[in-house]
């Protein structure tokens, strides 16, 4: 589907392990699958630049790092995706998804790593040049706490951990609570997900929170049950959700 005068900007937020990547990879078949052209996109990273930055700011290497330097890092990378990636997306008519955005720079630089919230703030306006998602989807698994502790153990089951990653309990129990307050600060742009439940479930609340964008995610006859079952599919998950949801479809 092109054409459009104006892209939409989706982001997903949460603490580590929360499941971003599974259900933004299904979101992003969906819409292709109704002919939406999709970009999906991570922070950091998502340019050459950004994808350098990303490998120092996360590399444990760098444990002495510091925070200042860390915002900073971030907020180079942020500047660089915005002007050479989802600007230009998002005037051609694209659906950009991106894996974090300035939210998370506020949950762990502000509220895990104890910057100045107004500093925080005015350093993301300005690497985002005002940007701001039409909707964030916001995953947790629980409260605070035990959203912390369930992402570790997730991720603790990923490849090796980051320099993020292995930042402590406490650490991510503040980032946790952080983006919890966000969500109350913007309830209409941020909307909370459970993603301790079966992934199908999870991502029929995550397409909920987006119907008033998408009316086609109001039909019941297209996202039924069947429609999320493939989500709960090991072997769909290996791979492409497209052929699952019926090919390339238009309208």
């Amino acid at each position: 589907m092109t054409g459009r005068e104006q892209g939409i900007f989706i982001t997903f937020e949460g603490g580590d392990g929360v499941g971003k990547s599974t259900h933004i990879r299904f979101l992003a078949d969906a819409l292709k699958a109704r002919g939406f052209e999709v970009l999906c996109l991570r922070e950091p990273g998502g340019t050459t630049v950004g994808e350098q930055l990303r490998a120092v700011v996360l590399d444990p290497a760098h444990e002495a790092m510091a925070p200042e330097a860390e915002l900073l890092i971030y907020e180079a990378a942020r500047a660089q995706i915005v002007a050479e990636v989802i600007k230009p997306a998002l005037e051609r008519g694209v659906v950009v998804l991106c894996d974090r955005f300035y939210d998370s720079t506020v949950a762990y630089q502000a509220f895990g790593r104890g910057l100045d919230r107004a500093f925080v703030d005015a350093a993301n306006s300005f690497a985002t040049g005002g940007l701001v998602p039409d909707r964030t989807i916001l995953l947790t698994l629980g409260d605070a706490s035990s959203s912390a502790e369930s992402g570790l153990v997730r991720a603790a089951h990923r490849a090796a951990a980051d320099r993020l990653e292995l930042a402590g309990f406490d650490f991510h129990t503040r980032v946790a609570a952080g983006f919890l307050a966000l969500a109350e600060e913007d309830p209409d742009r941020v909307r909370v997900v459970d993603s301790s439940n079966e992934r199908s479930l999870t991502s029929a609340m995550i397409f909920h929170e987006l119907s008033d964008l998408f009316a086609w995610m109001r039909d019941a006859s297209v996202c039924c049950e069947e429609f999320f079952a493939v989500l709960d599919d090991p072997f769909a998950q290996s791979g492409s959700f497209g052929k699952a949801m019926g090919g390339e479809q238009r309208g």
